[in-house]
């Protein structure tokens, strides 16, 4: 039952991280080589928004119909939005391209919603928030990584048009895939008279937000979230541009920070949700934020004195490299952290306990947007 689990929570995610890769790695390359602007191609980062407004329809995913429903319409929608996407012509209709990635964005948004409702609610002890969590984070980043790599390097042979074409029958497998999941058996719509309560609370928000701070651990949280995520870009994203400014190419970088990186950072994440099944979470986010703290010193340290030579290069890909495993393996602790708390609200607000992960939007939704800084840099 618990493999059942995991490979259903597995392609949801998975298929969540396509839009992602997509827009992050294969778009600017492709866009950029169709003959599109540096300004074109950086606006379509707006087009990320809807992953940080997801907490206005939360409350509706979660009030309305089954979890079963919600996600079967969301994948089924971004199956016909691929195969509307394999019809435009890139190089031409722009407003095309941007629409589609629009509708992806909000699709995979809700998708997103109902996927972690449906998680809160299948997971349960530590062990299995562990390992939930762990396919959660890696199945993710698995989906980006083959959108933003694996079809980058199939596009100039299938095409634009078949290579949506493939992303529609993918999706479209997962949505027959979800119709028939058995661990989704059991479930029910919600009744009319939680509906009404539930819209009642919708119309008062500050009785929401009350509700939600008296969860034990949720101040915390969402401090601890919105503080973290945010300064992690020095870490993350801004050491990678130093680089590019001290005599790395983005060639190299492409290959260190884009594939190796992220090799490592997978790797961390799985290695966190091992870890979780055998130790307590604090003692766990106690060290690994020892950990941290002392990269930080290394990477600064390597700031100060960092020159052209071959030891130095392989002592700042060390330190990326280490920097993104301790990340995937922060990353599955803290989501399993959010979904502990979740569960320990009432289910009328567990949806909303859930998008305590703002500050990951933010952050993310700000990472994205700096990467026409590398577009630009690669056009030098």
């Amino acid at each position: 039952m618990m493999n059942d689990k995991l490979v259903f929570l597995g392609l949801l995610y998975f298929i969540q991280g396509i839009p992602y890769g997509l827009q992050l790695s294969l778009l600017p390359v492709y866009l950029r080589g169709a003959g599109h602007s540096l300004t074109h191609i950086s606006l379509t980062k707006i087009l990320y928004f809807p992953w940080v407004l997801k907490v206005l329809w939360a409350p509706l995913v979660d009030r309305t119909c089954t979890k079963r429903c919600w996600l079967v319409g969301t994948v089924a929608g971004l199956a016909l939005t691929c195969l509307v996407s394999a019809t435009i012509s890139p190089d031409v209709q722009y407003m095309g391209v941007a629409g589609s990635l629009l509708a992806m964005n909000v699709l995979a948004s809700v998708q997103d919603i109902a996927a972690d409702g449906a998680a809160v609610r299948l997971l349960r002890g530590q062990g299995e928030l562990g390992l939930g969590n762990t396919v959660q984070v890696v199945g993710y980043k698995a989906g980006s990584v083959f959108a933003g790599g694996g079809l980058l390097a199939v596009i100039d042979v299938a095409g634009w048009g078949w290579m949506f074409a493939l992303l529609a029958c993918v999706y479209g497998g997962v949505a027959l895939f979800v119709w028939g999941a058995p661990v989704l058996d059991g479930e029910s719509p919600r009744g009319q008279g939680e509906g009404r309560r539930g819209s009642k609370d919708v119309m008062q928000p500050w009785k929401v937000w009350r509700k939600l701070l008296s969860v034990p651990g949720t101040p915390w949280t969402m401090f601890y979230i919105l503080t973290y995520k945010l300064g992690e870009q020095g870490a993350i994203t801004m050491f990678p541009l130093f680089l590019l400014d001290h005599h790395m190419t983005a060639r190299e970088l492409g290959v260190w920070n884009g594939v190796v990186a992220m090799a490592f950072s997978i790797c961390g994440s799985s290695i966190g949700g091992f870890l979780l099944s055998q130790y307590s979470i604090g003692l766990l986010m106690r060290r690994v934020f020892m950990m941290r703290t002392v990269s930080m010193v290394f990477q600064s340290s390597l700031l100060v004195v960092l020159e052209p030579s071959a030891l130095m290069k392989g002592m700042a890909v060390l330190s990326l490299s280490l920097q993104h495993f301790i990340a995937g393996l922060i990353t599955t602790l803290t989501f399993t952290t959010m979904m502990n708390c979740t569960q320990r609200a009432e289910e009328s607000i567990q949806v909303m306990e859930r998008r305590c992960e703002l500050g990951y939007a933010l952050d993310g939704w700000l990472s994205r947007t700096q990467k026409c800084y590398w577009v630009a840099k690669l056009k030098q």
